[in-house]
């Protein structure tokens, strides 16, 4: 099996190079350019073409993004992605444009921007240049060379005052237009941009290394549209948004010149630190300006100086190209809330990578991840997968020369592991989650060779079998008091290998099939022989309340057995010391044990102080805490799922799945979502001992319904299908 995968592997790679066309366009810039910080560059190509081809696929590259023009049309909106596939790389978009050309003269038109420094979001090459190499399907070319014309864009730079934090690496743009190129990127255009510098760098090589295909989508990009409502307060125009969004602000305005207008949202400052926001410089008269640099809140603001009238303001707002498919309807109005807030928190959480948070860190930090894929998976159409796949690739290429991982990647000012986070990410609800849902194996040859390094070589076990504790760059196995890290290390590694297992058995790799399943059973007897004392979890010498987050993970994990289960829900029952990234996992224990009613009282109890009103996404702390729109707190909805509506997968991709809802107190439950063979659907009613469902399966698939009358359990292929279930399976889990 493992040489037949191999023999695949090598036909594949063979078959990607022959279809990759050569690059011979060369990287070009401004003479005289200076790579600093916030530069911007004009590139401008006139030509003339006797006849437009079928196809023309433009591979573009920048560092760090662009926006394109082709004959007066926009044909791409911040194309490029930040740094990072590798440390050193480079990514690349692929763009059609033969649409957008015509016979006779051609305008291609491209604006760079270069932020030129350091985040935890983006490596800088340090040089500002353009790449641009299009073939035609009747052998034209279109090629970046000497023929371009280009321009530094004086016109922007860095807004004075206070500036981002240090994590992200966008500046705060200043845009003063008096120095504006009127039309340069228009059909119209009769003056001349400056020339064009060829470089010596050559393709695939530093500064910006190997070029990788941009693997996400190009953004979903609105048109412009007005506000929800527009109110003046002073100086400000405060302007609502219909939800937190990552937008690019625009007005119209009659202004004398060197008026300062200026731009934010009200997610400026959070946790005390600077993000994103803008200035405009005036000239003289009526003029309308969009700012390129997004920033993301649930209201826009303007602070219109004296003398300045404002005609109209409206707003673009942009994102990853995705659709809300999935949603969750019960007869709890607080449950519905909690969803819809926390699928529109793990939207705006998405971009380039996947974030913790839109707008003060912007940062692909994994433990975060490990929730928002999840909620994806439920949330958001299928096309989600591809952001997750992304981040796992840049997480094992990121790896240090020891095999250690570090989050977040990529990164150029920051590489600390958080050896914990880093267990959950590789292991059975990261990497292995992505891969049963998705149903892509095609990842697992990709990320295995990473993952079982850092398990087995990074990682050292002791006597008893148990993982030697790793503090890491950052020791972190949870925010919030009352930690009990050593004993919630040995169920993290155990479920690591569980997901390394099998990765090991899907690429026939028996030995370590093996040695990982030797691993665990040791891990299992020593883990309950030191650490269960006969009451809870806990490490030995560790004198404060009983760890939530320990119990639970054992439960999980699978390393606590069902006798067990009685002390430890008395223990869910009482302690509440996990914090919004980890309480997921207690929820899911409480479902595990059969106590659905316990978890829907545990969400009431605790989720009301992260959704605060007026607030469309969810704080990223209890009691209103920290950020307000941190999407690891939205992962309750994974549990809501998989157990509430008790959808699971039993192979990958849901080919085959299983459908045993724990409703709890509930009385009604309807969801639904998509999957890769088609859409899910289910419905749940229980009046009384009455209790039906009702399931719509997908072509290509089978769902197994437990009964609740001994172990019976009916298969049900595609269609749409009514059964009745037994109230006390529903009501309790089984």
């Amino acid at each position: 099996m493992k040489k037949l995968l191999t023999i695949i592997q090598i036909l594949l790679l063979c078959c990607a190079a022959r279809a990759e066309m050569p690059w011979r366009a060369k990287w070009i810039t401004k003479p005289q350019s200076v790579a600093s910080t916030n530069s911007w560059v004009a590139f401008r190509k006139d030509l003339n073409l006797e006849k437009v081809p079928s196809s023309m696929t433009a591979r573009i590259a920048t560092d760090t993004k662009y926006w394109m023009w082709i004959n007066d049309s926009l044909v791409v909106f911040e194309g490029g992605l930040k740094r990072g596939p590798t440390p050193g790389d480079t990514y690349y978009d692929e763009v059609e444009i033969a649409p957008y050309l015509k016979e006779g003269d051609n305008c291609i038109a491209i604006l760079t921007w270069y932020m030129g420094k350091a985040g935890f979001s983006h490596q800088s090459s340090g040089a500002v240049a353009l790449l641009f190499d299009a073939y035609g399907s009747d052998g034209s070319v279109i090629l970046s060379d000497r023929s371009w014309r280009a321009s530094e864009y004086n016109a922007y730079s860095i807004a004075e005052g206070p500036v981002p934090n240090y994590r992200l690496p966008e500046s705060n743009i200043c845009f003063d237009a008096r120095k504006e190129f009127t039309d340069w990127n228009r059909s119209c255009f009769k003056a001349r941009l400056g020339s064009t510098m060829v470089m010596s760098y050559r393709i695939n090589e530093p500064p910006f290394g190997k070029l990788w295909k941009r693997p996400i989508p190009q953004w979903k990009v609105s048109g412009l549209k007005g506000y929800e409502s527009v109110r003046q307060s002073g100086d400000t125009l405060i302007c609502r948004l219909p939800y937190n969004c990552q937008i690019t602000p625009w007005f119209r305005i009659d202004a004398p010149a060197g008026k300062l207008v200026r731009m934010e949202t009200d997610h400026r400052i959070v946790t005390g630190v600077e993000c994103i926001r803008a200035d405009y410089i005036t000239r003289s008269g009526i003029q309308e300006y969009e700012s390129l640099g997004w920033m993301n809140g649930e209201e826009m603001r303007y602070v219109i100086p004296e003398g300045v009238k404002v005609l109209d303001v409206k707003y673009r707002e942009s994102g990853y190209d995705t659709d809300f498919t999935g949603y969750f309807r019960c007869d709890d109005a607080f449950l519905n809330e909690y969803w819809q807030k926390a699928a529109r928190t793990l939207y705006v959480c998405m971009r380039d990578t996947y974030y913790d948070c839109p707008d003060r860190e912007r940062a692909q930090w994994w433990g975060d991840e490990v929730n928002e894929l999840g909620m994806a998976f439920f949330a958001l159409s299928r096309s989600a997968d591809r952001l997750a796949r992304k981040g796992m690739l840049e997480l094992c290429n990121w790896s240090f020369d020891d095999g250690a991982m570090h989050a977040p990647v990529p990164a150029s000012n920051y590489s600390s592991e958080l050896p914990m986070q880093i267990l959950a990410s590789v292991g059975w609800y990261g990497f292995h989650n992505y891969w049963f849902y998705s149903g892509d194996d095609s990842v697992i040859s990709e990320v295995y060779p990473a993952v079982h390094r850092y398990l087995h070589e990074t990682w050292k076990t002791d006597a008893d079998g148990l993982p030697i504790y790793r503090y890491g760059g950052w020791d972190w196995p949870d925010a919030g008091e009352n930690r009990d890290r050593f004993a919630l290390l040995a169920p993290w590694y155990y479920l690591a290998l569980k997901g390394e297992r099998a990765f090991a058995e899907q690429l026939g790799l028996s030995k370590d099939v093996e040695e990982d399943s030797r691993m665990m059973d040791t891990i299992y007897d020593s883990y309950n022989r030191l650490f269960w004392n006969g009451k809870e979890y806990r490490t030995p010498g560790f004198e404060e309340h009983p760890d939530d987050r320990v119990q639970a993970m054992a439960v999980v994990s699978g390393l606590a057995s069902p006798d067990k289960y009685p002390q430890i829900a008395d223990i869910l029952s009482k302690e509440y010391h996990a914090t919004t990234y980890m309480q997921r996992y207690v929820l899911e224990a409480l479902f595990i044990m059969g106590k659905p009613k316990e978890a829907i009282e545990r969400m009431h109890k605790l989720y009301p102080t992260v959704m605060k009103d007026g607030c469309s996404t969810l704080w990223e702390h209890w009691n209103y805490d920290g950020s307000c729109n941190h999407a690891w707190t939205g992962g309750a909805i994974i549990e809501m799922e998989r157990k509430l509506a008790g959808i699971e997968p039993l192979e990958p991709g849901f080919r085959r799945f299983r459908v045993a809802p724990q409703i709890g107190t509930l009385k009604h439950i309807e969801t639904g979502f998509d999957t890769n063979f088609g859409r899910i659907e289910v419905i749940v009613d229980s009046k009384g001992k009455n209790v039906s469902l009702t399931l719509t399966v997908p072509e290509g698939t089978t769902a197994e319904v437990p009964l609740g009358q001994g172990n019976e359990v009916k298969t049900f292929g595609p269609g749409t299908h009514t059964v009745r279930i037994g109230c006390n399976l529903i009501k309790k889990g089984r």
